[in-house]
């Protein structure tokens, strides 16, 4: 079963956007599927280096039509993201060097913290925009 199970709950109307969430939330049951069938470090390894370079780029992504849009938590976003970025990265560089195994304790952290970050963070931007929108037509 599925670590996170994708449903409409995490869909912020935007394509590019709710297409990239959902490829994180794959990369993320990839990582846990892999770690319960007790893969090698070799693929582990491959799955999360993945997924801190996907990440990132998604992380860009949203940034990018923050700014255009004027969204005044802009801040507080790339805060939250910069903050991913250097804990996913950390444990990937504690996994490849052989001082951290992954775990239940890491993949909770993964899973919680990109559903918090979509259902409440990136859906009050999502709702600023959207007003924003219609209010211009």
């Amino acid at each position: 079963m599925a670590r996170i199970q994708w449903n409409d709950s995490f869909l912020i109307n935007f394509r590019e956007i709710d297409s990239q969430h959902k490829r994180l939330v794959d990369m993320i049951n990839d990582l846990d599927d892999a770690m319960r069938q007790g893969k090698g470090k070799d693929v582990l390894g491959k799955i999360i280096t993945g997924l801190v370079v996907y990440t990132k780029t998604h992380f860009e992504t949203e940034e990018k039509y923050l700014t255009e849009f004027g969204y005044p938590g802009l801040d507080e976003q790339k805060q939250e993201h910069a903050e991913f970025v250097k804990t996913i990265t950390d444990f990937k560089n504690d996994f490849q060097s052989g001082q951290l195994g992954l775990s239940i304790k890491v993949m909770d952290f993964l899973s919680n913290w990109l559903t918090h970050h979509i259902k409440h963070l990136d859906k009050q931007y999502a709702s600023f925009v959207q007003e924003r929108e219609l209010a211009s037509c």
